[in-house]
């Protein structure tokens, strides 16, 4: 990473020069005239900054150097790096280590940190090196010029942007590609190039800005228009290859429609000079249109140890050009020329290249809309699809070093799916949540609000204000609605796109089906008089227009594990620099994530009975430390209103835990939250959820649901003999039972696999001790035949009880009911086996892996790797709700409302009533034929996050495994 700066230049007479961001030092010793190139960089943000110094000695050689500044402003230095960091009062001073102290003349190094300020980041005004000053010049900015094609462009449309760049007193540091004022890629390599990927019909506006390594920087902009679709268009099949060193790839271009006469082709690269494509025109005629012509990309072979990535352009008289994407795969490094390696890239490049994200790049559910599971719609989306796009892309940054991609995913997930302050606006306004009970029923809503209830305080959000200067949460809400299908928009405009949405409101038997959708920021412009407030919480006042938001702590947990790796691989190819503005954020996301460690209305933690005889908590005894359901936060929408509230979840799964994430934040230097208690809380969370394991697994070896400090939700009184957990309650299902949370065999392997890797990277032996009896029991369950055939488990039953903690566990068993052929846990459960086998030698761990991901790689197609599912839950599409089943959607009698397109939301409703936008789903007619008494529908699912699994599965197997 290259932050911006300031860079000066000064012609002097005087000893030797050393030159530090800026600088000019004379030590004593005579010299003849020198120039002094000084940089010091920062990249910020929000509250925080990573700073870049370069330290070039034009003068004598040195041996051992000390550089000493001062802030202007209240910056303080956080953690760094290549160099020992002391900061007193405002001065700070960095001095050098063992393998950088010694710098001959024209030698240069580089030294950065991280670091806090509030209000403005002034940069240093004056340096020094071993205490002699130097002083600074001007400097000039870069030049850019952006590129687009001619076109015409038709929808979906593929177009190159090429950008040229110098700067005439320094170096590029970064170009950064724009999209409708949308940061889609960052490239620091020459040629700069992004290609934008299906983009439908639309006006577009592209920029191009240039920074050097001063920190200043230039902008070329173009405009372009896609056309809707008519007449033939070019295709490609695919629309990006991977190719190995020494090896090639085959790209079959052909017409969407037959053309009236022959259409000449031609095909031009740009990029990678090592990547060629063979020949360079084809026709397609009335004959061939539809078989298409086949050209092919070759790779040639070097002995540099990265990869690189070109553009082939085809182009044709009257058509929109199309972009074919070509990654180089080294075959110098680890893995590099595994076929596993290459079976990832390909899987990535279909990912990128199939429907997976929307027009502002934010990565679907799935391809398909209709699809009811945890999200109510396809083409919402999850920060749980978000995490692994993350983890995705640093998957890609080990394969290629390019680590622009992973950067820009968290660029957007913060931009799209983490809260603004304008979406938070009185987040930063002290206040207490009041209690109300989770009840059992949907039916039992709305739930009453207790004010009598005692509520503990808070024991983490002063310290995160004192910490980052906002009283912002830095943390994913779990749902958006991408394309704005219901027509929420933001805070009730119901125009803009994604939208924060909620569904899930009231109690462990609502289902998905019974769920009412919502907005995060309710104004009472839809839904009844008070909005859809009064459908979950009865309020004794008159309801106000609030804003709420809900985390998924595994998503966030999964997306500093994500960060974790990237950092990891980036640093084994001396390109740490280039994510740690990222890998920072990652550890304030940390810092904020420590409110899932904490009972919902912070009750102290044990014994907890009686919403009113359950003490409230004070510091941190209402700290369960493991990783909960959830954390929420809300407030006014009105900054005048003054109130906000937080809560964290009194309930907790073991599939939610990631310990691999907890001892990353307590161990990794660049990681470690900036807040004085974080790491030690995050110790005693890893302590706490490796025992929660332990605890938790079955004689058989499958790991048990999990447990409560709120009994049913209410601070209940249990069914006497319940085992407990540091005084919370066991339960099978924690959180919802329709159906039961740990009846899947996804949170399994899910979890599993952070137990495995904390396992490969530390040694620990309770995570061993967890695998050791976890792996022969699912490798027992598990058949893998031939041409693709396979069966892993599907569904669980839980029968017994552990014991409770700390005794031997002895009397709680798991059975294996169905089994099944999910791609995506199958892509979990062979990275959980393979990061075993890779530590423990396991033999038959690592084979049952490698079936695995041979087996699933028989089902790869066009869009991905996927299997037949059939649907039969979908016959709950129009289920109205019966009292005496209980299910169904139930709206509490009396109360009316409408969805923005004008649904009605009633009692005697169905799930499909108040989505009436179903029924102009493609795929509908499947559903309406089986809701009128067919056989269940059957559909190919390409969820990304599964999509995004396999290709993981394939790039750890090849670099762990890199011999096979």
């Amino acid at each position: 990473m290259k932050p911006t700066a300031a860079r000066r230049r000064l012609a002097m007479v005087a000893a030797g020069a050393l030159v530090v961001a800026g600088v000019n030092v004379a030590p004593g010793v005579a010299h003849a005239a020198t120039a002094c190139d000084v940089v010091y960089t920062t990249n910020d943000w929000s509250t925080g900054f990573t700073a870049s110094l370069t330290v070039k000695n034009l003068g004598d050689p040195i041996n051992g150097w000390t550089l000493k500044f001062a802030f202007p402003g209240n910056q303080r230095v956080t953690q760094g790096w290549s160099a020992n960091w002391t900061q007193s009062g405002s001065e700070v001073t960095a001095t050098s280590l063992s393998y950088n102290g010694s710098l001959g003349t024209n030698q240069s190094t580089t030294l950065g940190f991280n670091g806090s300020y509030s209000g403005a980041n002034a940069k240093p005004t004056s340096f020094s090196i071993n205490g002699v000053t130097c002083g600074a010049a001007a400097q000039q900015p870069p030049t850019v010029a952006l590129s687009v094609p001619a076109g015409p462009f038709t929808a979906p449309a593929t177009v190159p942007l090429t950008a040229t760049a110098s700067d005439p007193d320094g170096s590029i540091a970064r170009v950064e590609f724009y999209r409708n004022g949308l940061l889609v890629n960052t490239d620091s390599t020459a040629p700069y190039a992004y290609t934008l990927e299906n983009q439908p019909a639309g006006s577009y506006t592209v920029q191009a800005r240039a920074y050097d390594n001063s920190g200043l920087s230039a902008v070329s902009e173009k405009s372009f228009t896609v056309n809707p679709a008519s007449g033939p268009q070019l295709v490609a099949t695919p629309t990006a290859v991977s190719v190995a060193e020494g090896g090639t790839a085959s790209v079959n271009l052909k017409l969407s429609a037959a053309p009236s006469g022959s259409v000449p082709v031609t095909l031009t690269r740009t990029g990678d000079a090592d990547i060629t494509v063979a020949p360079t025109s084809v026709t397609l005629t009335t004959a061939n249109w539809n078989t298409g012509v086949n050209v092919t990309v070759s790779a040639a072979e070097d002995s540099d140890t990265a990869g690189g990535t070109a553009t082939v352009t085809a182009s044709a008289s009257g058509l929109s050009p199309l972009a074919i994407t070509a990654t180089e795969i080294d075959n110098d490094t680890p893995g590099g020329s595994s076929p596993y390696t290459t079976r990832f890239l390909e899987q990535y490049n279909k990912i990128k290249n199939s429907g997976y994200f929307s027009p502002e790049g934010v990565p679907y559910h799935s391809i398909e809309t209709l699809i009811v599971e945890a999200p109510d719609h396809g083409h919402e989306t999850t920060s749980e699809a978000f995490s692994f796009w993350i983890w995705l892309e640093a998957q890609y940054g080990r394969a290629t070093q390019n680590w622009a991609p992973f950067n820009n995913a968290w660029t957007v997930m913060e931009k799209y799916i983490i809260p603004s302050h304008a979406d938070q606006p009185t987040a930063g306004v002290n206040g207490t949540p009041q209690y109300a009970a989770e009840y059992n029923l949907p039916s039992q809503y709305p739930s009453q609000l207790q004010p009598n209830v005692p509520v503990g305080t808070d024991p983490l959000r002063s310290e995160l204000q004192s910490t980052y200067g906002t009283g912002d949460i830095y943390g994913m809400h779990w749902l958006l609605d991408v394309d704005n299908t219901y027509g929420f928009g933001r805070c009730g405009d119901g125009t803009t796109r994604p939208a924060y949405i909620n569904t899930f409101q009231r109690g462990p038997q609502e289902s998905v089906w019974e769920t009412v959708p919502q907005p995060s920021c309710d104004t009472f412009k839809h839904g009844g008089p008070n909005g859809y407030l009064d459908i979950s919480i009865k309020d004794s006042g008159t309801p106000a227009k609030q804003w709420k938001y809900t985390n998924a702590p595994d998503a966030d947990a999964r997306a500093i594990q994500a960060a974790y790796w990237a950092l990891t691989w980036a640093k084994a190819q001396g390109k740490q620099a280039e994510v740690a503005a990222t890998v920072a954020k990652a550890a304030k996301m940390g810092d904020y994530l420590r409110y899932a460690m904490f009972d919902k209305y912070f009750k102290k933690i044990g014994n907890c009975v009686g919403p009113t005889t359950c003490p409230a908590g004070t510091g941190k005894d209402s700290a369960h430390y493991l990783m909960s359901w959830y954390y929420a936060w809300g407030g006014a929408t009105d900054p005048a209103a003054g109130w906000s509230w937080r809560i964290g979840s009194s309930h907790n799964h073991f599939g939610y835990q990631n310990p691999f994430t907890a001892w990353a934040l307590t161990n990794v230097p660049e990681l470690k939250p900036q807040s004085p208690t974080a790491v030690t809380d995050w110790t005693n969370s890893l302590n706490r959820q490796l025992e929660f394991y332990q605890w938790l697994q079955s004689a058989e070896g499958g790991i048990a649901g999990g447990a409560t400090n709120s009994w049913d939700g209410a601070y209940a009184q249990p069914p006497a003999g319940k085992p407990t957990f540091y005084g919370m309650f066991y339960d099978d299902h924690p959180v919802y039972e329709d159906p039961g949370s740990n009846q899947w065999f996804g949170m399994q392997v899910w979890s599993l696999h952070r137990v495995a890797e904390l396992y490969y990277v530390t040694g620990n032996a309770k995570a061993k001790a967890i695998l050791d009896k976890w792996v022969p029991w699912a490798i027992a369950n598990t058949t893998i035949g031939t041409g693709g055939d396979f069966q892993i488990p599907s569904d669980l039953r839980w029968t017994g009880a552990p014991a409770t903690w700390p005794a031997a566990n002895t009397n709680l068993h798991v059975e294996v009911t169905a089994k099944g052929q999910d791609v995506g846990v199958g892509a979990a459960y062979a990275r959980t086996l393979m990061w075993y086998a890779a530590k423990s030698g396991n033999a038959a761990a690592k084979d049952t892996a490698k079936g695995l991901l041979d087996a699933m790689y028989v089902h790869a197609e066009a869009k991905g790797v996927s299997t037949v599912e059939s649907r039969a839950d979908y016959n709950r599409f129009d289920d109205v709700y019966n009292a005496s089943t209980g299910q169904g959607l139930y709206v509490p009698p009396g109360w009316t409302g409408k969805m923005p397109n004008g649904d009605t939301i009633a009692a005697g409703k169905s799930f499909v009533d108040i989505r009436s936008f179903y029924k102009n789903d493609p795929d509908w007619p499947k559903v309406q034929a089986y809701l009128n008494g067919g056989a269940a529908p059957q559909f190919r699912y390409h969820r990304f996050w599964a999509q995004s699994d396999i290709a993981m599965a394939f790039a750890d197997f090849g670099a762990l495994f890199p011999n096979g």
